[in-house]
């Protein structure tokens, strides 16, 4: 049997261009198995553009990438789905005609019968039900329609439909930034739930502190270029923020030199 790989995702040397602009210059990543990384950086830095390639929705113009030590090509968003990639998009890609159950299973219902044709609704709601009572997620039935929903129960929703389909590495986009304080607090502690699970986890966000709550490492970009991996036990909200303001600055002997310096 041979030995896991170190990583369970790298990307080595990703580079995306829309036009005349370079979105993303030789961007490398290492996710770790079972972590969870805060992915962070200005507007238009190219957070989102690098986590679409690894999801399928963009196909990078130069670098691999890399699951379980295995390179792979990801051409469409079904391509990562088969490698249990999975991305929750900011605005959740929800149907609000639907209730909890068919929003989960949405284009992946199970079916019964000859040739497969019947929809096993019991099966899908029960399976729904059970997802909700793993999670400990705030909805009280798959029978909720989501329209009816919060912010907060509409992101575990999508937390749900990702869980149900072995996603093993979990891209999220933004998921509290439309939270209140409560909501968002119980979205981080699902996050936890989702890493403890073995669930490796990418978290795009604006809001640091919810990275320094839940982050084992924080990846910061800077103009379409990776500036820094830092552990979070190490460094301060003033930290992350100073880099993804200044970037990583040259030093005399040409070596990268990160500056940590507090505001005010």
């Amino acid at each position: 049997m041979s030995a896991r790989a170190e990583y369970i995702v790298e990307m080595k040397g990703i580079s995306k261009r829309f036009g005349g602009v370079q979105a993303l210059k030789n961007v490398d990543l290492e996710l770790r198995y079972g972590e969870i990384m805060g992915i962070v950086g200005d507007n238009g830095a190219g957070k989102s553009t690098l986590m679409k390639i690894l999801a399928g929705a963009y196909v990078a113009d130069e670098g691999k990438i890399y699951v379980d030590g295995r390179e792979v090509h990801i051409r469409n968003p079904l391509d990562a789905a088969r490698l249990g990639i999975g991305m929750i998009y900011q605005d959740l890609a929800l149907f609000n005609n639907l209730d909890v159950a068919r929003n989960i299973f949405v284009g992946r219902e199970y079916t019964r019968g000859p040739f497969g044709i019947l929809l096993d609704k019991k099966r899908m709601y029960r399976r729904a039900e059970e997802l909700i009572r793993e999670l400990r997620v705030d909805i009280g039935s798959p029978q909720f329609n989501v329209a009816m929903m919060s912010g907060g129960q509409r992101q575990m929703v999508a937390c749900a439909r990702a869980v149900a389909f072995q996603t093993r590495i979990l891209i999220m986009d933004e998921p509290t930034a439309a939270l209140g304080v409560r909501e968002a607090s119980r979205l981080l502690s699902l996050i936890r739930d989702l890493r403890d699970r073995g669930i490796s986890i990418l978290l795009i966000t604006q809001r640091i502190p919810d990275v320094l709550a839940i982050a084992d490492r924080v990846f910061v970009l800077k103009g379409g270029q990776r500036q820094d991996v830092m552990e979070v036990s190490k460094v301060t909200l003033d930290d992350v923020v100073t880099m993804i303001v200044k970037g990583k600055e040259r030093g005399g002997n040409g070596d990268a030199q990160v500056e940590y310096k507090s505001f005010g």
